[in-house]
């Protein structure tokens, strides 16, 4: 993916690299009406300029970031996922395969609760 090209050289290891490119494409793909943008040193997407979703990179895991509105409702479903979150990042580790059904649960409650929204984040 061109645009997070620069993010992405900057992961040393190939395999996760690789896995973050998978993420990142897979959300572009499946969400063409999202725009593509760095801040906070951090890829995430937009939708209309308010904020629909974020990742990083750790050690141990890629941090997904919908918002905690989000991570509220969808808790239950992140556990079963296997992951394990705080109230403002979920955590998936590198070892586990990525749910891509959770990450459009989460894509999709916030494009449809946000349509409106007229902020970067919620107030």
């Amino acid at each position: 993916m061109e645009f997070f090209a620069e993010y992405l050289t900057r992961i040393d290891h190939p395999e996760h690299r690789a896995r973050m490119e998978e993420v990142l494409n897979w959300v572009k793909e499946s969400y063409p009406v999202l725009s593509p943008k760095i801040a906070w040193n951090q890829p995430m997407f937009t939708d209309h300029d308010t904020f629909i979703i974020g990742f990083s990179v750790s050690k141990q895991h890629i941090a997904v970031a919908p918002e905690k509105v989000v991570i509220e409702r969808f808790a239950d479903d992140i556990t079963q996922a296997g992951y394990t979150h705080t109230k403002e990042l979920i955590r998936m580790p590198w070892k586990n395969e990525v749910d891509f059904g959770l990450l459009a649960k989460l894509i999709e409650f916030n494009i449809m609760d946000k349509a409106e929204c007229t902020t970067f984040w919620r107030k």
